[in-house]
């Protein structure tokens, strides 16, 4: 189960205790933002892409939409979302779970500056019912991000 490899690794780093886990979904930015009583671009949600058959992940704040254009001028191709059954496969966390942390080796992860809006984050911990509390530069640090990209829409 994908949490448990997480919990795995922050107890590695002996941050276990960050990880929430709720009785409610945390599957959706809106769940996850009720659960931990937040507004929604406080949650750091990790969307899922293919570039040349290859999985990418991105996180952005939960109240960010993705821009296609920008996408495409960071990472030099269009982005294509991961089919739902294919996620955990490719990424190594199901839809509704998926996080920057314990993925596939080669599976890059990338911050969107959106993040920035916040002091503290909420990324998914492997599941649909859990997250974990952090600062974007913790995330950046944990995630073993690859960069800060901005693909995000300016609202």
């Amino acid at each position: 189960m994908a949490i448990e490899k997480v919990k795995a690794y922050f107890e590695n780093l002996g941050e276990a205790a960050r990880i929430l886990t709720f009785e409610e979904s945390t599957a959706t930015v809106e769940l996850a933002a009720e659960a931990l009583g937040v507004s929604s671009g406080h949650i750091a949600k990790t969307l899922s892409f293919l570039v040349d058959g290859k999985p990418l992940l991105v996180v952005l704040a939960g109240d960010a939409r993705m821009d296609n254009h920008k996408f495409k001028m960071v990472f030099g191709k269009k982005g294509r979302m991961i089919p739902a059954d294919d996620v955990e496969a490719l990424v190594g966390h199901a839809p509704g779970g998926v996080c920057p942390f314990a993925v596939k080796d080669g599976v890059p992860v990338y911050l969107d500056t959106s993040l920035h809006a916040y002091e503290t984050v909420y990324p998914a911990a492997g599941d649909d019912h859990s997250a974990i509390r952090m600062t974007p530069e913790e995330l950046f640090h944990f995630a073993h991000a690859a960069g800060w990209v901005d693909i995000h829409k300016e609202a």
